[in-house]
């Protein structure tokens, strides 16, 4: 019997994956598991350090990188586990954070995703989880009220930056970089959506398991360090405008059309408002290159809005 399986999306993080297979290694001694890396078609020979270094890692190759959701139902595809755990490559795994997370999960039965508490590389408090996109949240966000009034329940609603993350809480939604699923759950509502290609897909997962009768819990007693974003940071301008894109997908699924068309309307002013600022940046910036290429992307989704509408963000065949 394997209690976990764990599974790995790699792309380009070599060393970083790495890291995360050893402290799988020292902190996961108590729990019958198996590793599932998918490597996404990497350029870094990461895939061949998994089979040089990790022998008994389950790898599978792609020849492209077909997002996060697809590989990692490929990795659910071959997983023996009562429980699946999505682990971000660029994390690392403390104190038996992997037993205890599923320990809570056996107490809590009606629970399909438990997450656990993140932490930056220096300690410092990482916030996860977050509530379902919603009208009132896009408008909290395109605003940045949530960080002008961050210890405010209702401004920080989206992100619930008020709350410490250190005690149980029911959430909407567990964040994808350290996401304990039980396979039970996952028979029932099936696997992560594939439309979702990179951003969204645990946002649409959990919604999916609300919606089936089942649970979205946080635990504070299981921690790790996640060092965020390293995969997305090499495409960081383009990853911006998916993140904008997959919100309006997920908009467009659950919401109704109005909220929908809404929600377009603000993620437009989302970039009206920031090109100013970008514009300025590059001009007196010392990073301009960084900064005329987001001012590129907040002129060309701007017009490209008007004439095309939500299309012009989704960036699927550029990552």
């Amino acid at each position: 019997m394997v209690d976990v399986s764990i599974i790995i999306v790699n792309w380009n993080t070599r060393q970083l994956l790495e890291d995360c297979l050893r402290s799988i290694e020292r902190t996961t001694g108590n729990v019958a598991y198996e590793v599932v890396v998918i490597d996404n078609a990497s350029q870094d020979d990461s895939a061949q350090m998994v089979k040089d270094k990790f022998p008994d890692v389950r790898l599978i190759e792609n020849n492209d990188n077909r997002g996060f959701s697809a590989a990692n139902n490929q990795g659910m595809t071959v997983a023996q586990g009562e429980y699946v755990l999505l682990l971000n490559s660029d994390t690392v795994v403390l104190d038996d954070a992997i037993e205890k997370t599923i320990a809570f999960a056996r107490q809590s039965t009606t629970a399909a995703v438990v997450g656990c508490r993140v932490l930056n590389p220096d300690r410092t408090l990482q916030p996860t989880c977050f509530r379902f996109p919603s009208v009132l949240n896009l408008f909290l966000s395109t605003t940045y009220l949530y960080k002008m009034f961050p210890k405010s329940e209702f401004f920080g609603r989206e992100r619930m930056t008020w709350w410490n993350r250190d005690d149980v809480r029911q959430v909407d939604v567990v964040t994808g970089c350290f996401m304990l699923v039980r396979r039970e759950a996952i028979e029932q509502v099936g696997a992560m959506d594939e439309n979702f290609y990179f951003y969204g897909e645990e946002t649409d997962w959990c919604c999916r398991f609300k919606q089936a009768g089942w649970k979205c819990l946080f635990t504070p007693d299981a921690e790790i360090i996640h060092l965020g974003g390293q995969s997305s940071q090499k495409v960081r301008v383009q990853s911006d405008m998916q993140l904008r894109a997959s919100l309006l997908q997920f908009m467009k699924k659950h919401r109704s059309k109005g909220a929908y068309l809404v929600s377009c309307c603000l993620v437009w002013l989302f970039f009206v408002l920031r090109l100013p600022y970008w514009a300025l940046k590059a001009l007196l910036s010392q990073n301009r290159s960084y900064a005329r290429g987001r001012l590129t992307v907040c002129i060309k989704v701007v017009f490209g809005m008007i004439f095309h509408g939500a299309s012009v963000l989704a960036i699927r065949k550029r990552i």
